[in-house]
């Protein structure tokens, strides 16, 4: 495993500070604030700490109430909302510097058979045809003025192998496109031993369906980023179920596309699958996507 995953399963490994109340800490993400997948990550692992066993998450519903402050640790305190016979239902409030940032709801669900269908998978290529953001990154340099944020994209993002099937929005701004993204994604080395557990597999997911999902909003309008500064931004809400089991460690085809901007916000719907087209999670996630003061 990667050194760069090991800090992020220890960023996910939260302190108890007493019953139903855990500690995180933060990194240094993009922007100036704490990355969104990181709090929604956090929130699903605290409350998966306060499931009965045998229990998974198979959806969960949230808002991003205020920026968080990469500076200073994250308090999660879990309420227990209900424990059925089937079902399980959490709630996390994240609060820095004692104000709420983040809300998360939870239901969780002991496996059952039923009645099963799914959407075919989409069409894309090999994962392993595709160039990694080593080779990438560097080749934008200049968009950017520089390397600083080629480098600081590829920091963030360390953890996790994500290899973009078109061109991502940075690097066509200024040339509206169809509002469709698709990017293949693993984590940076294997779970193994007492890791391997479909909690930690599902909180991984977690934690990256956040970095692209608002690509295809930005596609539709030829916008390159928070990044290249083109738009201001953030998350208000996101939503995932999951469907059926899945490795974090193997590869995942992230299918997302937008079909609506409008005052000032922007929707994204993603849809991830296995390798071999199991479809194992649905996302929806609306975010403020703004132009520029200085553009109006």
């Amino acid at each position: 495993m990667s050194n760069e995953l090991t800090s992020l399963v220890d960023l996910l490994d939260l302190e108890r500070v007493e019953q139903d109340i855990y500690r995180g800490d933060s990194r240094e993400a993009v922007v100036p604030r704490v990355f969104g997948g990181q709090v929604a990550a956090q929130a699903l692992v605290a409350a998966c700490r306060t499931v009965p066993d045998g229990r998974l998450p198979h959806s969960l519903h949230s808002y991003f109430l205020r920026s968080g402050d990469p500076g200073a640790p994250i308090v999660y305190t879990v309420d227990r909302i209900r424990d059925g016979r089937s079902f399980t239902t959490r709630r996390v409030v994240a609060v820095q510097h004692g104000q709420p940032i983040f809300h998360l709801s939870s239901s969780f669900q002991t496996y059952e058979e039923g009645l099963e269908h799914q959407v075919p998978m989409p069409d894309a290529p090999d994962p392993e045809t595709l160039p990694t953001a080593e080779d990438m990154m560097p080749r934008y340099a200049e968009l950017f003025g520089g390397s600083e944020v080629p480098q600081r994209l590829m920091k963030a993002r360390a953890a996790v192998d994500l290899r973009y099937v078109r061109e991502p929005p940075f690097a066509s701004a200024g040339k509206p496109r169809e509002p469709l993204s698709q990017v293949w994604f693993r984590t940076n080395g294997k779970l193994d031993g007492p890791l391997d557990h479909p909690m930690l597999h599902i909180c991984l997911a977690t934690y990256v369906s956040d970095m692209t999902l608002l690509d295809s909003v930005l596609l539709a309008h030829g916008r390159g980023g928070w990044a290249v500064g083109d738009v201001v931004g953030a998350s208000l809400d996101h939503a995932m179920w999951f469907h059926r089991p899945f490795r974090a460690d193997e590869w995942l085809l992230y299918d997302q596309v937008s079909p609506t901007s409008q005052g000032g916000r922007g929707l994204a719907n993603g849809r991830i699958f296995t390798r071999d087209g199991r479809l194992a999670v649905s996302v929806i996630q609306e975010g403020v996507v703004r132009v520029p003061r200085d553009e109006k």
